[in-house]
Formats: C-alpha cells, structure tokens, sequence
C-alpha cells in the first residue's frame, strides 16, 4: 500500500483509510477494497465501480478480503452498482468478505440480493433473487358461490 507522500498507481485509488485497485483481466473486472469502507471513504468505490468497462468485461468481482469494516453506505455502492451491472447484461459479485462484512451482509439481508463468493476465481452462479417489494401478493379470484342443491320433491 502507498505510503502517505507516494502516489497511487494507475488503477488505484486511495482516501483515508481505505484503498481500491481495479484491474481488467480479459472478461473479468477485478476491483479490490481495501481497509475502511465508510460515508467519508465511500466515493473512492462509487468512482472504481463506475468506470467504464470495456465490451470484453462480462463480469465484475469485488474482491472484500482486506476490508476491515463496511457502513450502510458500503451497502448501498454494492447495491446499485450490482443493479447497473444487471442492468448491462453483466454479472456483479461479492468475494471473500471477512466475517465481519459477511455478518453485515447477513443480518441485513444484502447477501440475498449479491453474489457472494468465497473463490474469486469461482463462476458466476445463478441470479440472485429479485428483492421483495412491499406490495401485498395479488388477491385470489372469489371463490363460486356454493351449487344449489336440487330440492327435494
């Protein structure tokens, strides 16, 4: 990691406590956090994760194994870029949080909506369910009413 007077390399971002490298191998986009991931850091993965891919990334891994600590702002940069990448035909996942930010994940739910991965070098897998909404399920046609019975003569 850079010290505090060395400029970061082409591909790497630093601010405060937390870094991010990004690195394009042929279809797959590499994009490594590093340290903190808080409101004041967060623009720093915002700004990795938006860069433009070229037509040949059909996947993005976010590899989480030296992140120390992740806010609801984290969440939400996972989140949206994981819903931009759906939304370009590409696949988002997550790899190997520590159990920290897989407990994070867990209790509020994020890991039903990314892909998590153990394994960078894993597959990508199926999607990940959509997320629930909060509208109530669709009504039930009314039940017929009963037959009549025929009367007896």
């Amino acid at each position: 990691m850079p010290g505090p007077t060395e400029v970061p390399s082409e591909g790497e971002k630093q601010s405060g406590s937390l870094r991010v490298v990004v690195d394009d191998r042929a279809s797959v986009r590499v994009v490594t956090v590093a340290g903190e991931l808080d409101h004041d850091s967060a623009h720093v993965l915002r700004a990795a994760l938006a860069q433009p891919l070229h037509d040949g990334v059909r996947r993005i891994v976010v590899d989480l194994a030296e992140l120390r600590f992740c806010d609801s702002t984290g969440l939400n940069i996972l989140l949206r870029a994981r819903l931009d990448a759906d939304a370009a035909g590409r696949t988002l996942e997550v790899s190997r949080p520590r159990p920290i930010v897989a407990r994070l994940f867990e209790i509020t739910g994020t890991d039903t909506l990314l892909r998590v991965r153990l394994d960078p070098d894993a597959e990508p897998g199926p999607p990940a369910p959509e997320a629930a909404t909060d509208a109530p399920p669709p009504a039930s046609p009314p039940a017929s009413p009963p037959a009549a019975s025929p009367e007896a003569e």
